[in-house]
């Protein structure tokens, strides 16, 4: 989704001057026509994310709207006390984008990884996490996180564009729906993938409902709530750990309104069973969000 990003926010940054953005010396082969287009508004702070984050909040209270790029452990992990104070207590428009998400940056190894980052950042104050589970989604994100203004977190990873879309409801997009649904799925992030094609491959793309979150923390209004009162089976898959995750948002959101599906299996970031590292593909078969085990987990639903 880099491509994508990058083109969006030259869009954006050409038509509004208050667009400030900051690399953390990442980005190279991707944000050179950022660097070129925005002159004194493209800033590379160097590898010092905390400074970065300072920064950023500093022009944000002088009417800036600064978006902080690097990758998603560097941007999320290395400066959350600065993100904390200096821009969620003071509700600033601080924009972190963090790429490669979940296991993105596979064999790099666990230093790398951003498995725990929705939880570290959806629970802090006035912060919105955004997970674009489809390349063609991320224009229309960045949109809407310039004009809400505030504290917020850009997940990016590798994805197709959407395959279906039926409706928007709050922090969720549906996907694929059916009368008498075997099960109702949940899909964060680019994982969702994984998930279309699992079901394409089971020829279940007609028996099963499909979502995507699109945010976090998670909301639900009254379609979402209906269709998951009258699912038997709840299917949860991210690329992320379930507790602070969707898994765990979702579960409470349901328990909150007295919603109580017969079966809930979460598939998510397991971290590292073996101890050992490998390719994004490799750590998402060890978690079980692989196309073949998603397909056995389909079918036990028939």
């Amino acid at each position: 989704m880099r491509r994508e990003f990058s083109d969006a926010i030259e869009k954006i940054a050409l038509e509004d001057e208050k667009i400030i953005f900051i690399t953390g010396d990442l980005g190279y082969n991707a944000l050179e026509n950022l660097q070129k287009k925005l002159g004194s508004r493209f800033i590379n702070a160097g590898v010092a994310e905390q400074n970065m984050v300072g920064m950023a909040a500093g022009l944000a209270y002088k009417g800036f709207k600064v978006f902080c790029y690097s990758i998603a452990p560097f941007v999320v992990y290395r400066c959350l006390e600065q993100f904390r104070n200096d821009v969620c207590l003071h509700n600033l428009p601080v924009f972190l984008v963090g790429n490669g998400g979940g296991y993105g940056y596979g064999i790099m190894g666990s230093s790398h990884h951003a498995i725990e980052d929705l939880a570290a950042l959806s629970s802090l104050q006035n912060v919105k996490c955004w997970i674009p589970a489809f390349a063609d989604e991320v224009e229309n994100t960045l949109n809407q996180i310039v004009k809400e203004a505030k504290p917020t977190y850009l997940r990016l990873g590798a994805g197709k564009n959407t395959p279906n879309n039926l409706e928007n409801w709050e922090s969720l997009k549906l996907i694929y729906h059916a009368e008498n649904a075997l099960a109702t799925i949940v899909a964060l992030g680019p994982v969702a993938n994984n998930m279309v094609s699992a079901l394409t491959i089971a020829g279940m793309t007609e028996n099963i409902n499909l979502l995507t979150a699109l945010h976090l923390p998670l909301e639900l209004n009254n379609k979402a709530l209906d269709l998951f009162r009258n699912s038997k089976n709840i299917l949860v898959v991210e690329e992320h750990v379930s507790i602070g995750g969707l898994a765990q948002q979702l579960s409470v959101k349901l328990l909150e309104n007295n919603i109580s599906p017969q079966k809930f299996i979460s598939l998510r970031a397991e971290g590292y069973p073996d101890g050992t590292y490998g390719d994004q593909n490799f750590h998402q078969t060890q978690s079980g969000l692989d196309q073949q085990n998603i397909i056995n987990v389909l079918n036990s639903f028939k």
